[in-house]
């Protein structure tokens, strides 16, 4: 408040004093200028008259005569300069007293001191002042409020095949026709000028040319349209092709593998597939490192050509050498030889290094591993160079903990959980722990397991279990151990042929029907068998064939010890085909025969009978429902089975739908009868995930019998066959 009374004093002051200096000098002569200088006073009022308000502070005269005389002499020292003599200050006139200012009314009050009451006033305590947060505002999203729809509109593009390819990329397309403002909307359309005149480009039209307009449609929901039109101009052409490189062995290997020509339009996307192709077939034949150069090509406007040259270094040509390893290692460079599939001084081929290196993957024992070619500068009489491959290996966790669980109608739910330890016995010597839980079934399992054991893909087992079952056709106590030598397909390296075999022997304690004496009753049986497999894949996936074929043959030689010893032999044959009716349709189907010679029903222990039945059997019907039946109602199993089954296979996206019939039927004959066959029908649903499919079927039996279930559901994981 002080300051503003002193500030309203001050506005109050300055008008009388100048007013007090305006009088003095005009109606005062003695205080503005001396009364003996009138000449003074009419030169000021001439100047004043003339819009000169001051006169100059030092005459042109003087101030020539004060600079001080400079030698002609560029070289001589500078000269003192004598400063001017100093005129004596003119005595200041007085001012005259100004009067007394009047208070303002309504000031604000002043202590004794003189200082302002209010500020010398104590200051409020903080508990005073209400602390209650201020409540926060949500914010509230008003972009329908201002947003701008608008239309996109393309010229030009059409004609050259461009405008799919432009409207994917295209900003204004990605805006969905809305904008917060029109900035927004010359902005993306300045963006798509550009994308258009690239698309252009890239299709050997480089003189093309594209511009964006905003206009107003005031009629429609679209009040703006940003307009797009592009001029492609004329296209141009390849001219003269030169590649520029060694030769090769064989000689023709780059043009072969080159597919531009002379004359063809400068399509950037198959520019780079040419060259691409290059950089691939060279180390697929013996140049591990080979480069492609930048490529350079001179357009000619008159002529609408560009001459081609690419510069290619091929390297020296290469046979394979042997093995190095680096880093933190998990194989030997031994064991690492037996996962390749090329022998020494092979010629360099890249396709083996990278099956070599995807080979090592599937391990899941590295977390990171590399595999690239090293040059050893040994050079053959043929003159190849031997090149080593380098193996970067970085380990990884060696220990797996898994689940699995499922279910089916007349079987239960049944839950089986793995623990392994895939490297537990170097190299890849793995011990898998296993324990089964279920309605029908519990039991653990010991394996061990040595993968790639001396072959690729070569697998040798050791499996010790012990299994309670307890089944609708038998009861059991089952002791089981095992050794078993497999080549089998992998996700990596699809094989046309598979095969395995080895040994088993069980000791089990099983329930059984005696037909002789009518009497249900317990037996102890010891088993010898020599199981052996052999399979055919002609079909185009592992995990879910959508074409092709495949069989499978199982014959195992057994003994049965239950008193006396009874040679028999047990044999199956199963064999699928896929046939795809269109992209997302496939007819899949698979007939299975199973016979066993040599040995009466009533001597086999019951876990080695055949049954049918299920969900991998006949769906629509229970686990072991088929087939012939004991006097007390229970299944019996019998020595031979047969089972068909046909399914529409309808894929889209990640998800499937699945009609299907199956049929099948079990005989005490050892031979299949193909009589008295039942029929099950269904519709599954599938879930498509990267281990394979998820499924879910439900099925009911035709022609239901008094008994069986009128639906059936059956849940797990991969394909029916």
């Amino acid at each position: 408040m002080r300051l503003l009374i002193l500030l309203l004093a001050s506005s109050a002051l300055v008008p009388q004093v100048a007013g007090a200096q305006i009088q003095g000098a005009a109606g005062k002569p003695g205080q503005g200028a001396p009364a003996d200088e009138p000449d003074t006073l009419k030169r000021e009022a001439e100047r004043q008259a003339e819009g000169q308000d001051e006169k100059p502070i030092v005459p042109d005269a003087e101030f020539s005569e004060a600079l001080p005389q400079l030698s002609d002499d560029m070289d001589a020292p500078l000269e003192t300069m004598t400063p001017p003599a100093q005129t004596p200050a003119e005595p200041v006139e007085p001012i005259e007293p100004v009067a007394p200012v009047e208070p303002i009314e309504d000031a604000p009050p002043f202590d004794a001191t003189g200082a302002e009451a209010e500020i010398a006033a104590p200051l409020t305590p903080l508990s005073a002042f209400d602390t209650t947060p201020i409540a926060e505002v949500a914010a509230v999203n008003d972009e329908a409020a201002v947003e701008i729809r608008y239309a996109t509109r393309v010229t030009g593009l059409d004609e050259v095949g461009l405008e799919d390819r432009f409207r994917d990329l295209s900003a204004l397309e990605d805006g969905d026709g809305v904008a917060a403002n029109a900035a927004i909307i010359g902005a993306r359309a300045r963006e798509d000028e550009g994308l258009a005149v690239r698309l252009m480009k890239s299709l050997g039209y480089y003189d093309a040319t594209a511009i964006s307009t905003i206009d107003q449609t005031p009629q429609g929901d679209r009040p703006v349209t940003a307009t797009v039109a592009a001029v492609p101009g004329p296209l141009y052409k390849l001219g003269a092709i030169r590649i520029d490189a060694d030769p090769t062995v064989p000689p023709n290997l780059i043009a072969d593998n080159f597919k531009l020509r002379t004359g063809e339009p400068i399509d950037a996307v198959r520019v780079q597939a040419a060259e691409a192709a290059i950089s691939v077939a060279l180390p697929q034949n013996g140049y591990p490192f080979a480069q492609v150069g930048q490529r350079d090509i001179l357009l000619d406007e008159t002529t609408r050509t560009g001459d081609y040259t690419l510069p290619v270094t091929i390297g020296p040509r290469a046979r394979f050498g042997g093995i190095r390893t680096e880093g933190d290692a998990v194989f030997t460079p031994d064991h690492i030889d037996v996962l390749t599939r090329f022998d020494r001084t092979d010629l360099y081929d890249s396709r083996k290094v990278d099956d070599l290196r995807d080979a090592l993957i599937a391990t899941s024992l590295f977390s990171t591993v590399s595999v690239e070619p090293v040059k050893t500068g040994e050079v053959a009489a043929d003159g190849t160079e031997a090149v080593d491959l380098l193996v970067r290996q970085s380990k990884g966790p060696a220990r797996t903990l898994a689940a699995e669980a499922g279910y089916s109608t007349g079987q239960g739910l049944r839950a089986e959980v793995s623990w392994t330890h895939r490297n537990l016995f170097p190299p890849e010597g793995a011990l898998i722990l296993t324990g089964v839980a279920g309605t029908q079934e519990q039991g653990a399992s010991a394996t061990f397991r040595r993968s790639n054991a001396g072959r690729r893909d070569k697998t040798f087992q050791i499996i010790a279990s012990a299994l309670r079952s307890d089944l609708e056709a038998f009861t059991g106590l089952t002791g089981t151990l095992a050794a078993r030598v497999s080549y089998d397909s992998t996700p990596i390296w699809q094989k046309k042929l598979t095969y395995a075999y080895g040994v088993e022997l069980v000791g089990t304690s099983e329930d059984r029907f005696d037909l002789s004496k009518g009497v249900r009753e317990r037996g102890t049986y010891f088993i010898a068998a020599l199981p052996l497999f052999a399979g055919w894949d002609q079909s185009d996936d592992l995990l879910n064939p959508t074409r092709g074929w495949r069989v499978k043959l199982n014959v195992s030689p057994e003994t049965s010890v239950r008193g006396a010893a009874r040679p028999y032999a047990r044999a199956m044959v199963e064999g699928t085909a896929y046939y795809p009716v269109t992209d997302s349709i496939v007819v899949a189907g698979r007939a299975r025969f199973g016979t066993i010679q040599g040995i009466e029903r009533n001597d086999l222990a019951p876990s080695r009978r055949y049954y049918a039945g299920g969900g991998g059997s006949v769906r629509g019907f229970g686990y072991q429902e088929l087939g012939p039946r004991a006097p007390d109602g229970k299944p019996i199993g019998g020595r031979s089975f047969n089972e068909f089954a046909i399914e529409a296979r309808y894929r889209f996206g990640n998800f499937g739908i699945v009609p299907f019939v199956d049929a099948g039927q079990v005989y005490e004959e050892s031979t299949p009868q193909l009589s008295r066959i039942r029929f099950g029908a269904g519709i599954g649903g599938r879930f498509y995930t990267n281990f394979g499919p998820l499924r879910v079927d439900v099925a009911t039996p035709i022609a239901k019998k008094p008994g069986e279930s009128r639906v059936a559901l059956y849940i797990s994981i991969g394909q029916a066959f």
